[in-house]
């Protein structure tokens, strides 16, 4: 029987398992509760596209039974899980956000890490929201319409993964998986609060190839460091369908979170050299983490990678990425897209092949820069964003002058450019209570060492914006997110 005052919408994935185990509770009711809180976050966020309530009860009560004997599937057996609607999920349609996929059909296959998941008895939920084939930083689609941040509905969550990350946030399932192609895990949660970690390219299989090339990346998203170490010992292993996917990870992620920081080499970086206008709240609560890993030990300098913004490389790549996965189209099906999307696919469809190759040099030559600045610094630390969460509906923040989503996060698409892990950290609020976060990369295939360096902010108690309670329907108190 549960405790009456163990709120199970409240804990990390890794505290459900150990419940489990102990019987505090069972994976019905952790289901149950998370479904409940999906139930009633949805009509103001606006988090999923699909709830699925018979599939995910059946799933627990199967979970619950195999606790009860002692013979769990696996590390997450009974944990309730989220999909964003890019990614394959079996007897649920993925529509990615666009009135130009029908509904009908099969939809009997997993994508690798849903399959890796259901293998080792996850509990799928739901899917969650994606603005249309994940083009964008915030989460709004013709399809879908908007989703809204769990600390002020008026805000984004961010994007594409907005949908997992607010679902997160507010308590639907503690494990989330999302899409990155030039920050977007890391946007969302940053805006929400949560945990993301953008994992080496390759590290988590990816099927159907995505037509943006090798700036996509599936990672997941979570409440902790812990949390996701856990989700990435899951689906971090090769599956056949991706012949880009890298081998076995030669140890457990979860298992190598401890050691701290100490003896670390890190490099802060503020504001990329000057490049980037960060705004007073968000460079302050960074920077006070900084000097939290230094007096835990880290050697920290404060310093600039040698580079400047690829923004244009990136649009390249992207545009095209976008024109490719809509050139089946014809013209009265384009006429439902995204206007935004619609603009960046004429600009793609213009390119040619000359300048995305060029555009594949400048990437070449930003990836040879990192890996010589690595040789330096064991870990990079920057603002994953230079703002906090703006007005939801919108791709860029009124005002701003920005053309494109790119604008206000030149922080993170970058390292999908050069492939290496990158994790946001929540490390605290601004003035109106928005969560602020902190982004640390690493070289190439160092992906444990992000998720060390992240769980010991968790555990020196400078990370968890939205670990502060869930108070009501929508805060009445700064630095608390809706419930």
């Amino acid at each position: 029987m549960t405790d009456p005052g163990l709120e199970l919408t409240e804990l990390t994935a890794a505290r459900l398992v150990e419940g489990y185990r102990k019987g505090e509770f069972s994976p019905e009711e952790a289901t149950r509760a998370a479904l409940e809180r999906a139930e009633q976050i949805q009509p103001e966020v606006n988090a999923f596209v699909r709830l699925l309530p018979d599939e995910a009860l059946a799933q627990a009560r199967e979970s619950t039974g195999r606790w009860r004997r002692g013979e769990p599937k696996g590390l997450v057996d009974g944990v309730p899980t989220t999909v964003k609607d890019i990614i394959l999920l079996r007897g649920a349609p993925t529509l990615k956000g666009s009135d130009t996929i029908s509904e009908q059909g099969s939809w009997d296959e997993d994508a690798p890490s849903v399959a890796r998941l259901r293998e080792q008895g996850a509990v799928f939920i739901g899917k969650t929201t994606t603005p249309e084939f994940g083009w964008k930083g915030v989460t709004d689609s013709p399809r879908s319409g908007v989703t809204r941040n769990p600390y002020d509905p008026a805000r984004t969550a961010g994007g594409s993964s907005g949908g997992a990350a607010a679902a997160v946030a507010l308590g639907a399932g503690p494990l989330a998986l999302g899409t990155d192609g030039g920050g977007s895990v890391r946007i969302p949660a940053a805006f929400c609060g949560i945990f993301a970690l953008k994992p080496t390219y390759g590290r988590v299989p990816l099927y159907p190839a995505s037509a943006f090339g090798t700036l996509a990346h599936v990672g997941p998203m979570t409440r902790d460091a812990a949390d996701a170490a856990l989700l990435l010992d899951v689906i971090g292993v090769p599956d056949h369908r991706d012949w880009s996917a890298l081998a076995a990870a030669p140890d457990s992620f979860a298992a190598g979170l401890s050691g701290g920081v100490k003896g670390l080499r890190i490099a802060y970086s503020p504001s990329f050299g000057g490049q980037v206008a960060v705004q007073p709240a968000v460079a302050a609560a960074v920077r006070r983490a900084v000097e939290r890993l230094a007096e835990l030990g880290a050697y920290v300098t404060e310093t600039d990678p040698d580079f400047t913004d690829p923004v244009d490389a990136f649009h390249a790549l992207w545009f095209s990425g976008a024109a490719r996965v809509t050139q089946q189209l014809g013209p009265e099906q384009r006429k439902l897209l995204d206007p935004g999307l619609r603009e960046i696919c004429a600009a793609g469809a213009r390119l040619t092949a000359l300048d995305y190759l060029a555009a594949v040099g400048v990437r070449m030559e930003l990836g040879r820069r990192l890996g010589r600045f690595h040789e330096s610094y064991d870990l990079l630390v920057t603002p994953t964003l230079p703002i906090t969460a703006f007005e939801a509906g919108t791709e860029v923040p009124k005002g701003s002058g920005h053309r494109r989503w790119t604008g206000w996060t030149p922080f993170t698409y970058p390292f999908n450019m050069t492939q290496q892990p990158a994790a946001t950290v929540p490390v605290g609020v601004d003035g109106e209570g928005l969560p602020i976060g902190l982004q640390l990369v690493a070289a190439r295939h160092r992906d444990a060492l992000v998720l060390r360096a992240a769980h010991a902010l968790y555990e020196a108690g400078v990370a968890g914006a939205s670990r502060n309670g869930f108070p009501g329907v929508f805060p009445s108190e700064g630095g608390r997110p809706a419930s």
